[in-house]
């Protein structure tokens, strides 16, 4: 934690009006019945005085690499070489009403999603030390989880990694109670002098944007996870044909490609049976 409490120091008392990024690891165990098969991911949370976005790093650089040849070739969708990462979702939220966007992709649309759930927290006298920040404790009821988390007045923003937001300072770790979803500040640092603030739907997409409400995307999700092949049998179905090849050029079997995809999704359901959302699968 030197380099988080070096980089405080330098860029001195932080604002809300101005520009700072703050780096998160994440940890989480998609699997309930297999403690070790945890993974971690890096995230970013880009606070500006419009809004926050938080994201996975490699989520934000395909981003960057996506746009430039859009920028040189539009219409042109080259994923060759591009490192989305294990963390597709974006959440986004507007100041000062702190109002929550989250995008997300399921099957072959992208969705903006708003979610407008109120964050009832509870503030305790307990306090800690995070690096040399003192912190307090909080907790929250969310998500269908139980969570703790340790913010510091230090750094007056009222944000944190994720959707989570409303305390009186910047929330430096937050973990649900059996520690399978963990997010912690690992450092902090301005923009980079090039970078400029962007709202996620003002950027291109590989498809529009869908907006839904929260009922709708929960639908949505459930459908995709249960039956991941639902959309192309649709096309399939409308008349439309779909054709699917190799790495070769080969064109395959695409009712088996839809059978085995199905038969692989229903094996990885059994495995990622802790979503962050828990809720989501109730």
């Amino acid at each position: 934690m030197k380099n988080f409490v070096l980089l405080f120091l330098l860029f001195g008392v932080f604002s809300s009006a101005q520009n700072q990024r703050f780096l998160y690891e994440y940890r989480f165990i998609l699997d309930s019945t297999d403690r070790d098969s945890g993974k971690k991911e890096m995230m970013v949370l880009d606070v500006s005085p419009e809004g926050s976005k938080f994201l996975s790093i490699d989520r934000m650089k395909s981003d960057s690499v996506m746009a430039a040849r859009l920028k040189t070739n539009p219409g042109n969708f080259d994923f060759k070489g591009i490192k989305f990462g294990q963390i597709t979702t974006v959440v986004e939220k507007r100041y000062p009403d702190f109002s929550i966007t989250f995008f997300d992709q399921i099957g072959m649309n992208e969705y903006q999603v708003n979610d407008d759930r109120k964050m009832t927290w509870k503030i305790l006298p307990e306090k800690e030390t995070i690096g040399e920040f003192s912190v307090q404790k909080a907790t929250i009821k969310l998500f269908g989880r139980n969570w703790t988390a340790w913010f510091t007045t230090e750094i007056p923003i009222q944000d944190g990694p994720y959707k989570f937001h409303g305390l009186p300072g910047l929330i430096l770790k937050i973990a649900d109670d059996k520690n399978t979803h963990v997010f912690e500040i690992k450092s902090v640092s301005k923009f980079p002098g090039e970078m400029k603030w962007s709202f996620e739907a003002d950027k291109a997409h590989v498809q529009p944007l869908i907006k839904v409400n929260a009922a709708a995307y929960k639908k949505l999700f459930m459908v995709n996870r249960e039956n991941p092949s639902q959309e192309i049998r649709q096309i399939m179905t409308s008349g439309r044909k779909v054709t699917m090849t190799d790495e070769t050029g080969k064109v395959l079997d695409i009712e088996k490609v839809l059978r085995d995809r199905d038969r692989n999704q229903k094996a990885e359901n059994q495995k990622n049976n802790n979503i962050l959302e828990l809720d989501l699968l109730k």
